[in-house]
Order: C-alpha cells, then sequence, then structure tokens
C-alpha cells in the first residue's frame, strides 16, 4: 500500500499528491510514468511522474478529476493509502546535450514537463518555457517553473491572466518576430496542442519532442491499447515512448483513436455512478 504524504488542491478538480513509493522514486527518470489502481476492483490508469526524491523515497502526481478512477483518486486524503503505484514505466527523457530548450506545456500538460525543465536547469542549459490554460484557475507550477526558468511565458484561453490565446501564438511570436533559436522544442498537452506546435516548428526545422497519453490498460506493452504510428511504424506508448519525435507521430490517427471510447466510457461511468446510488433514474 502506498501512502499519501500530502495533497494540496491546485484548480478546479486539479490535484497534487506526494506518494510513500521507495522503490519507484529510486529508479524514477523525467518523462516516466506511473500505473495506478486505488483497489482490487479499480482500473488501472496512468499518471506521468511529476517530481521524485530519491532519499527521502516520494514521488508526486498531478491530475485532473476527469473519470471514475481520478475522482475516486481525488476523494482519498492525506494518510489515505493507494494499492497499487507501479512503476517508473516508459522510457526518459533523453536531455544531455541541449544548451537551449524551449519547453511548452497545456493544462495538466504542464505538471510532467517540470521535471525535465529541473534537470535541463540543473545541467547548465537555458530553458524558455510557455504554459498554458483555458483560464488563470487552470494554470500550475508557475512560481516553481519561474524559478527554474530562464524566461516564462502563459497564455489562457479567455484572457483572465497572461497572454490572451494559445501557446502556440507565443510560439510563433519567439520564432518569427523575436527569431530565438532553440535546440530542441518538448511540448506536452492536448494532441491538438502538441500538433499545432510539431506542425510549425517543422518548417524551421526545429526538433520536436511530444509526450503521447493514449488509452493505456496495462503498461507494460501487452494489450497493444496505447498503440501510435510513428514515421509510418507502429509503437506502443507505454514501453516505446511516452515521447516521441513530433514530427513523426501521425496525429490524426491518435485523435481519432482517442476518441473512439467515448460513448462506452459514457456507459461506464453512468453505470458506476447508479450502482452507487447516483446518477439519474
Amino acid at each position: 500500500m502506498y501512502k499519501i504524504l500530502e495533497k494540496k488542491a491546485l484548480g478546479p478538480g486539479m490535484w497534487y499528491m506526494r506518494i510513500q513509493a521507495p522503490l519507484v522514486a529510486r529508479r524514477a527518470m523525467p518523462g516516466q510514468f506511473i500505473m495506478f489502481r486505488i483497489s482490487e476492483e479499480g482500473e488501472r490508469v496512468p499518471l506521468t511522474i511529476a517530481d521524485f526524491d530519491r532519499q527521502e523515497g516520494w514521488v508526486t502526481i498531478i491530475f485532473q478529476e476527469v473519470g471514475f478512477s481520478t475522482k475516486q483518486l481525488g476523494r482519498l486524503e492525506q494518510g489515505d493509502h493507494i494499492l497499487d503505484f507501479a512503476g517508473p514505466l516508459g522510457q526518459p527523457s533523453v536531455l544531455d546535450g541541449f544548451k537551449k530548450v524551449l519547453c511548452i506545456g497545456g493544462g495538466v500538460g504542464i505538471a510532467p514537463l517540470y521535471p525535465q525543465i529541473k534537470q535541463l536547469s540543473q545541467a547548465g542549459a537555458s530553458v524558455s518555457v510557455i504554459i498554458g490554460a483555458r483560464s488563470k484557475d487552470y494554470i500550475i507550477l508557475e512560481e516553481e517553473i519561474k524559478g527554474l526558468s530562464d524566461s516564462l511565458y502563459i497564455a489562457t484561453d479567455d484572457g483572465s491572466y497572461g497572454q490572451k490565446g494559445f501557446v502556440t501564438d507565443i510560439l510563433k511570436d519567439l520564432i518569427t518576430k523575436q527569431a530565438s533559436k532553440y535546440d530542441l522544442v518538448i511540448a506536452i498537452g492536448p494532441l491538438v496542442m502538441m500538433k499545432a506546435v510539431a506542425d510549425f516548428t517543422r518548417a524551421f526545422a526545429i526538433p520536436t519532442r511530444v509526450s503521447l497519453n493514449p488509452i493505456m490498460v496495462d503498461g507494460t506493452g501487452m494489450c497493444g491499447g496505447c498503440r501510435v504510428t510513428v514515421g509510418g511504424q507502429t509503437k506502443y506508448a507505454c514501453v516505446d515512448g511516452p515521447e516521441f519525435d513530433g514530427h513523426l507521430v501521425d496525429f490524426d490517427e491518435a485523435m481519432r483513436r482517442q476518441g473512439m471510447y467515448k460513448q462506452e466510457e459514457r456507459v461506464d461511468h453512468f453505470c458506476r455512478l447508479t450502482d452507487q446510488g447516483g446518477g439519474s433514474k
């Protein structure tokens, strides 16, 4: 059982949790993820590792309540335990050798960006960061990132904080108007955001890395549910990724697959609610 050492709200339905998991922390690297399961009857859900401490033996996760399991997780409190917390899974980020990097995070995608910014900064790289969300309430880790980056830009869809618009608006301004040059762009967030970033940087031949989070069942490459097409080849996000060359990812296919089970997810969520005495009847 994995103990919740700390829990705090970051925004509407968004939570930070620090979990006691010494074996996971011992081997964790930026870019990797864990699979949690709250109970024997629960489903396995992947969450990217947001931070870790090898000596103290903890791992942090940041998540938004969007489905049944993340809502269950959000109801747990400090001192409660999670049944399964398996990891670290996936391939770690390759961050050595870069001198100037632009990191772009959207929504909850800001969380897995943080440990990469941290490692790049500690290695002496110049790191610029763009983060965006629908409104100010959903901007997370601003102060933590500000302390590690050379420059931080913020965009919100509704203009409630930072620049009104999208992260790609700031990206285009940096590249075209300010003539900024980068060894690498890292983008993590919604598929449509990562696609827009990759489409833009391709024209400037800027290496671009994205992190994919398709449907996963076991996180070990056995189910095939997280398959994606990269450079015309089938890859599995859980064992080959989750990070891939953004210029080679078939985003259109990934977005089609992401929406394949929307109806089943709605039915399953309704059934779980009615089983527990909630929902409409």
